[in-house]
């Protein structure tokens, strides 16, 4: 394993476990078109469920701002997430205002269903990478899986325009449910092996409170290598930088590499660099927080630049958070932000 340091950037805080603040996660939508039952499921997000209204929102300046103070502040790598960002009216002023921000790697995570349109205007606004979920290549089950009857096929395409466009390198992220997709591991690693695209399996975790998580439905990092190195023999790589959440395998073949990332049984709070901010301005220090410091009432109530920094400092100094390190029945059990509510 070589020797890992982190890249060279602006001068900012530390944790209470010595993690710098290095990333930074942006909801700009609570809204989604799937109801993938792993995160927004339709039971829960029905047709009345009371998304949140504009006026709460923050809009592309207010976002813009944030960015900037951050970036003063140490962040490197921005994601836009939701929800599905791309459902968010006129995204690509946004990634405009951000991209304007120097030595900042702007990317975004989407379900891919309305990329197909919109991978040329997102890469022309300055977007520079894109990641997408797909859990299934199986029709049928994918359908499933979002809950809203669409088609695997279009999301195919959308990754087909996203590479057409620039979009480069893609990552595919699929969550893997026992009992939902495992069936599906080979199938994705055969489409994508060779594609040029990076293939991620992630664990399902326990985010939130109304996805009914349980250990059982896990199905692990290892029994995923296991799965695709029987017909596909792989190797281990090392992480492209520290603190990197995906665990990287190539094929020994030379076909591309794929990732696994173990949130659950390989946890890696202790280089966790990330801090998340929701759609309507609040900060989070953890996928799994439980509670919000109020951002827009700073954005909005006249508070500097400099005011705003410290504020943001002052948090990130006194975070402690390492949930899966700690992770127990009690703990799950904890009622959690949801993760359409705060990104993935």
């Amino acid at each position: 394993m070589s020797n890992l340091s982190s890249p060279p950037s602006r001068l900012g805080p530390s944790d209470q476990f010595a993690r710098s603040l290095r990333d930074l996660r942006i909801s700009v939508t609570d809204r989604c078109n799937f109801r993938c039952v792993y995160c927004m499921p339709k039971e829960v997000f029905g047709s009345d469920y009371a998304f949140l209204d504009r006026r709460e929102i923050l809009n592309f300046e207010e976002i813009a701002r944030a960015a900037r103070v951050f970036a003063g502040l140490g962040v490197e790598k921005i994601r836009l997430t939701g929800g599905e960002p791309l459902v968010r009216r006129n995204l690509e002023q946004l990634i405009g205002q951000l991209a304007s921000i120097p030595g900042l790697d702007l990317t975004l995570t989407t379900n891919g269903s309305l990329l197909q349109r919109k991978a040329e205007p997102l890469k022309a606004a300055g977007l520079r990478r894109i990641t997408v979920s797909l859990d299934s290549m199986d029709d049928a089950v994918f359908r499933r899986m979002n809950d809203v009857d669409f088609p695997v096929t279009r999301v195919l395409d959308g990754i087909a325009a996203a590479a057409a466009a620039g979009l480069t390198p893609i990552k595919i992220n699929t969550v893997v449910k026992r009992g939902e997709n495992e069936n599906e591991i080979l199938p994705l690693a055969r489409h994508f092996r060779g594609s040029g695209h990076i293939l991620r399996f992630i664990e399902y975790m326990d985010v939130g409170h109304t996805n009914g998580w349980r250990m059982d439905d896990v199905v692990t990092a290892r029994e995923i290598i296991e799965t695709i190195g029987r017909e596909f023999p792989l190797e281990p790589l090392d992480p492209n930088y520290a603190g990197e959440v995906a665990e990287r395998w190539r094929y020994r073949d030379g076909a591309g590499e794929i990732g696994v990332i173990a949130s659950v049984t390989q946890a890696f709070c202790s280089g966790c660099t990330r801090l998340r901010l929701s759609t309507e301005g609040k900060l989070y220090t953890c996928l799994f927080a439980t509670t919000g410091h109020d951002l827009r009432t700073l954005l909005r109530g006249g508070a500097s630049d400099e005011e705003i920094r410290d504020w943001i400092a002052a948090i990130w100094s006194k975070r402690g958070d390492r949930y899966s390190e700690i992770r127990s029945s009690n703990t799950v059990r904890t009622p959690k932000i949801e993760m359409s509510y705060i990104g993935g």
